[in-house]
């Protein structure tokens, strides 16, 4: 294997590189389109901060251009509707109960993963999907190179648009339990990134692969999806948990709301999620009460924070915005943040239960970074740098957010 510097990578690539009519900005919504085209420019000037970051994001690009190509057809169960094209998925938590003999129903044991779960491959090959169409996307739009665009198509009609192939537009048999549910309102949190399909939709526009055909087709699919998400009971549960359940879903519902241009029902997803996330999930304080009961506290506390901030970045496209919201008693985005800020600095102890290692020092990156470009406070940044280090300017959110270095 050859290995090149990161400029003399950079130089190889812009070498084979053919630009298309690519759009000056493209319509994506979870993150800030104005860092994806300073990265496009980037590349194409040569920027040195920025060549680290693309060149890794090359690499997770021309690694996804060998991934098989996945179907929810993939997995050997049938679904209790009988129709293979459903999502079919069991809880994460939940295990036998060894003081019955069939082990029914199983019983939950959080923060503790069943590998029984692998077993049926829905979530598993969803996550790879929206990952591959995501990177493959971006490396499109900024690298300019068609054989990105055709393969990213490729993944994203296989999922949704492909007769054969196609998942149908409903989450109804997600996470189930065995013994007790063929599905529940939590099984919505595995398909929580698919906006970023939608986001792949958008960079890949311009792209003779990604055709009219194949826009109108994703746009209609989500449309029905959608409309699962805002009508079926279950979904609805989901909306009103009392954790990150509920923020994940607006993320989720939101994104797609935007993506097929509905406005109207993005901007009552974000306010719903503003009034039952934000004021009743975050306290005066910035504690996270919901997250800190879970056995992997540190985790839920971060992942809850990271839904926030993607929610936050997806609500200014409805006129929402979440970053300056204060309620009324004084909770706000920022002081959740700030709350973590003690235990990332070693001033404070975590003395929540936490049965699992966390990585405190890489976990908050992209968060810190993304809070020191929209609270205007270079000492998040800073703080980004110092406890991750030099080896994070690969990181992909200098590619995805207006970051400093």
């Amino acid at each position: 294997m050859i290995r090149r510097s990161f400029g003399v990578f950079l130089v190889l690539a812009s070498s084979s590189c053919v630009f298309h009519q690519l759009a000056a900005q493209p319509r994506i919504f979870s993150y800030d389109a104005h860092a994806v085209v300073r990265a496009r420019d980037a590349y194409r000037s040569g920027t040195p901060e920025l060549i680290p970051a693309l060149n890794q994001l090359r690499k997770d690009a021309d690694a996804a251009m060998s991934e098989p190509l996945r179907s929810v057809m993939d997995k050997q169960q049938i679904p209790p509707s009988g129709d293979k094209h459903d999502y079919m998925s069991l809880a994460r938590y939940f295990w036998p109960d060894t003081t019955k003999p069939d082990g029914l129903p199983y019983v939950n044991r959080d923060g503790e993963p069943n590998p029984e779960i692998l077993t049926i491959t829905d979530a598993t090959y969803c996550g790879s999907m929206i990952e591959a169409a995501h990177t493959l996307g971006l490396a499109y739009f900024i690298f300019g190179e068609e054989r990105y665009a055709a393969r990213a198509s490729h993944v994203i009609r296989t999922w949704f648009l492909d007769t054969a192939t196609a998942m149908n537009p409903n989450l109804n048999h997600a996470q189930a339990v065995k013994g007790m549910d063929d599905g529940r309102p939590a099984g919505t949190i595995e398909t929580r990134n698919l906006g970023l399909v939608c986001d792949a939709a958008g960079l890949l526009a311009g792209s003779p692969s990604w055709t009219t055909a194949d826009q109108n087709g994703l746009t209609y699919w989500f449309r029905e999806y959608v409309r699962w998400l805002t009508t079926a009971p279950r979904a609805i549960a989901a909306s009103n948990f009392e954790n990150n359940i509920s923020v994940w879903f607006a993320v989720q519902a939101g994104s797609i709301a935007l993506f097929v241009n509905d406005p109207i029902a993005a901007e009552r997803i974000f306010l719903k999620a503003r009034s039952q996330a934000v004021d009743d999930q975050i306290e005066p304080d910035g504690g996270q009460p919901h997250e800190l009961r879970r056995t992997t506290s540190a985790h839920y506390v971060f992942f809850n924070l990271e839904a926030f901030f993607r929610l936050a970045w997806l609500a200014e496209h409805a006129g929402v915005d979440l970053w300056k919201y204060r309620s009324p008693d004084g909770r706000t985005l920022r002081g959740a943040l700030d709350w973590v800020l003690p235990y990332l600095r070693g001033e404070k102890t975590w003395t929540w239960k936490q049965i699992k290692k966390f990585n405190w020092d890489t976990a908050y990156y992209s968060l810190l970074q993304q809070a020191s470009s929209k609270f205007g406070a270079t000492e998040y940044s800073q703080l980004a740098v110092q406890l991750a280090g030099k080896q994070r300017i690969a990181d992909r959110s200098h590619v995805l957010y207006l970051t400093s270095f």
